[in-house]
């Protein structure tokens, strides 16, 4: 894939809400290993809001899930419940008593392949295979990727949802990041909120985008239908860069760089600009435009969208690092069969 097209700005750093990253609407919980440790109130976050205040504090657990537990009762500054809107001071000590075992639910190790691209003491790469959740949900709480990873590696129950930062749909296909120890994943949540994690997919979408583009359109909760997201005012910041690669028969091969994470965010980008993904069965084409493209495009089984790129700063050797992969089989069939 080329990266020629438009230059990206400088990342800015704010909150990330992820494929998975630090956090998103689709959360669920990963099982607790041992509370995590007392930490001080640093001058720098006086006076703030305790969900604002804890969020910085600790950034291996997303705000959304801080705020239940405060809700719960489950976080303690000097020994006193705290809640979300209390002021925090310098040198107060927050504690958190997170849920036991039992009651986020077991989430038991299964012996399912999987596909390293690189592993190290600190890190994992792994290539997720379309048709793979990646962590478990409610009334889903087996054969994900969470569940592989605690079988190659029993330790990693000891780490925030078994070492995963950031998520790609069931259907996406491509490269993840998992930490092997707290601290990785602390600095990997810390990278993701920062921007720099270089994310690039491979997409296939229908009609023919003119040239490189850039989306810039907040991304939440579809007003009337609750399982989807949308470009809606008042969303989280979104954005996402794109160069057009081809041009195919009705359609497109884009690659695409997420400059933020929220969920979908490819799919709801690319619907919002007329230009939605081959195969998306929730934001994909209408009806009528797909009576109008290949039987290929018709036919497609999954959202076209396949994470192929992956770059991120080492949290322990500090070297910065790139892996890529190739396009999956049935992509690259399906590209073959709109080039004739």
């Amino acid at each position: 894939m080329s990266t020629a097209g438009p230059t990206a700005p400088a990342l800015a750093d704010e909150e990330e809400d992820g494929d998975f990253d630090s956090g998103s609407d689709e959360e669920q919980g990963a099982g607790a290993a041992a509370p995590p440790e007392a930490r001080r109130i640093p001058a720098e976050l006086a006076g703030l809001r305790a969900d604002l205040v804890l969020g910085r504090l600790y950034p291996e657990y997303s705000r959304s899930r801080l705020q239940d537990w405060m809700r719960a009762g489950r976080v303690h500054v000097d020994g006193g419940v705290v809640g979300q809107r209390d002021k925090l001071w310098t040198g107060q000590l927050a504690t958190i008593e997170p849920p036991p075992p039992a009651e986020l639910g077991e989430i038991l190790p299964e012996a399912i392949a999987l596909q390293l691209v690189h592993e190290d003491d600190t890190l994992m790469v792994v290539h997720k295979p379309a048709g793979l959740v990646v962590h478990p949900g409610n009334g889903n709480r087996s054969g994900t990727l969470q569940n592989a990873l605690l079988h190659h590696d029993p330790a990693l129950a000891g780490v925030p949802r078994a070492g995963i930062v950031h998520r790609l749909d069931k259907d996406t296909s491509g490269l993840m990041v998992v930490a092997r120890t707290l601290s990785a994943h602390i600095d990997l949540v810390r990278q993701l909120q920062a921007r720099t994690v270089r994310r690039h997919y491979a997409a296939v979408v229908s009609g023919q985008p003119a040239g490189d583009g850039f989306v810039d359109a907040p991304i939440g909760r579809h007003p009337t239908q609750r399982t989807r997201m949308a470009v809606v005012r008042g969303g989280r910041p979104a954005r996402t860069w794109y160069v057009l690669q081809r041009q195919l028969g009705g359609c497109a091969l884009l690659e695409c760089r997420l400059e933020t994470g929220r969920t979908h965010q490819i799919r709801v980008h690319m619907q919002h600009i007329g230009h939605p993904m081959i195969g998306d069965p929730v934001y994909g084409p209408s009806a009528a435009v797909l009576r109008t493209l290949p039987p290929a495009a018709r036919s497609f089984p999954r959202q076209a969208l396949h994470a192929f790129r992956l770059g991120l700063v080492h949290p322990a050797s500090g070297a910065d690092l790139q892996w890529e992969i190739p396009l999956e089989p049935d992509l690259q069939a399906l590209l073959e069969q709109l080039a004739t």
